[in-house]
């Protein structure tokens, strides 16, 4: 007679799976969620936020903070990614500092409210980008910007705002940026006022800091981006500042070009470079 498997035990063997394999799925899961908007899931194309975040190295299991997250896009993805073994903090502008940071703020909130089994552990911070305190020293696994980089030079805060980073971020923990990315070779006097920053000067602030540049990644990069448009980078996707005029070449052209960089805080703390310069021309 042949023999049988034990009724309580499959006929295969599934091997377990590992922690990063865990992480994976779990990231596809949320990506996939149901509280994600059909407009959220369709920049997925441009914003590549799977391998993104592998990119950062994410795990479920993090303290993670968000900054300045907006309309909340990567907050349907961080606050449920990380709610069972994780934390995620939103860290908002103050709402008092303007009626858009007010509304930011608003929006948020009613976010979180909407559905409380996926957002109900997320937490919301406030602080002030000129004098930026996001939390205990050494709190954080990992810190995450995107697209903010550019609004803080323009108002003379990126300096406070990368010293912040670094003083609630565990020693060994990351520091993710994506955001706009000038033309090689470009100055920061060449891009002002137009959204895209040099990246060799992102890196300078996060080193000027104490970060270590850890890697950078071409994931989040669009050839298609010539960075010379009339109402700078918001002339493109999603914002479409020129409206119908040549709408259909903008949107062929796609989202920006972006930069995306992972530092790390040292183990051990080392002193921040001397700021010998406003670095514009590295």
């Amino acid at each position: 007679m042949a023999s049988t498997a034990p009724l309580d035990q499959p006929d295969e063997v599934v091997p377990p799976m590992s922690a990063a394999q865990m992480s994976d799925q779990k990231l596809d899961d949320v990506l996939a969620g149901a509280w994600r908007p059909a407009s959220d899931k369709a920049r997925d194309t441009y914003r590549h936020p799977r391998k993104t975040l592998a990119f950062f190295g994410i795990r479920p299991d993090m303290t993670v903070i968000e900054i300045t997250p907006g309309g909340g896009w990567y907050a349907r993805i961080l606050a449920p990614l990380l709610r069972d073994n994780g934390q995620y903090i939103a860290a908002i502008t103050s709402p008092v500092s303007s009626d858009f940071a007010a509304r930011q703020a608003s929006s948020l909130r009613k976010l979180f409210a909407s559905q409380p089994k996926v957002f109900g552990k997320a937490q919301i911070a406030q602080f002030d980008p000129a004098t930026p305190n996001l939390g205990a020293p050494d709190s954080a696994d990992m810190v995450l910007t995107f697209r903010n980089v550019h609004n803080w030079v323009q108002a003379d805060h990126a300096k406070a705002m990368f010293k912040a980073f670094y003083n609630v971020l565990k020693p060994g923990g990351v520091l993710g940026v994506v955001d706009h990315r000038a033309a090689q070779g470009a100055s920061l006097a060449d891009v002002k006022g137009s959204g895209y920053l040099p990246q060799p000067y992102v890196v300078k602030l996060a080193t000027q800091a104490g970060f270590q540049l850890d890697g950078s990644s071409e994931v989040n990069a669009n050839p298609k981006d010539t960075k010379d448009y009339p109402k700078g980078v918001w002339t493109l996707p999603p914002t479409l500042t020129l409206g119908d005029k040549d709408k259909a070449k903008y949107q062929a052209i796609g989202e920006s070009d972006r930069m995306t960089l992972r530092f790390v805080k040292p183990d051990t703390a080392a002193p921040a470079e001397a700021d010998s310069s406003d670095g514009a021309s590295s």
